[in-house]
């Protein structure tokens, strides 16, 4: 089991910056890839950044490519996403999300671990 725990959610203006932290227990060193989703209401949870075990590779969804930077410390066993240029349209509940198997498509939502979400709010 993986238990997630996420901090950093909070209220910015747009144009400024938070940074998210999801802190992994329990079987962290086993996992492959570790993901931040978000869901704004009455819209479907997508897509933002994963990164795999060793960080080397990362992913972004269009809409915060150059924006946004996943990064890992896996001596902490944490993932960080650093985010910049907040838009109210970035407005909705994070989710950190992780998983063991090394064959997961890091874009979709097929990840068995899920953090309790964190808000953030990008006030216009």
């Amino acid at each position: 089991q993986v238990r997630l725990v996420e901090s950093g959610g909070g209220l910015v203006q747009a144009g400024g910056s938070l940074r998210l932290s999801c802190a992994a227990s329990g079987r962290a060193a086993s996992i492959y890839a570790m993901g931040w989703f978000r869901q704004a209401p009455g819209k479907e949870r997508e897509f933002v950044a994963a990164i795999t075990r060793s960080g080397g590779n990362t992913y972004y969804a269009d809409s915060v490519k150059g924006r946004f930077t996943i990064s890992r410390d896996s001596s902490k066993n944490t993932v960080y996403l650093q985010m910049n240029s907040l838009k109210p349209e970035d407005t909705a509940v994070y989710y950190c999300a992780a998983d063991l198997d090394p064959l997961l498509i890091v874009r979709t939502r097929g990840y068995h671990y899920w953090g309790q979400g964190t808000q953030v709010t990008v006030s216009s």
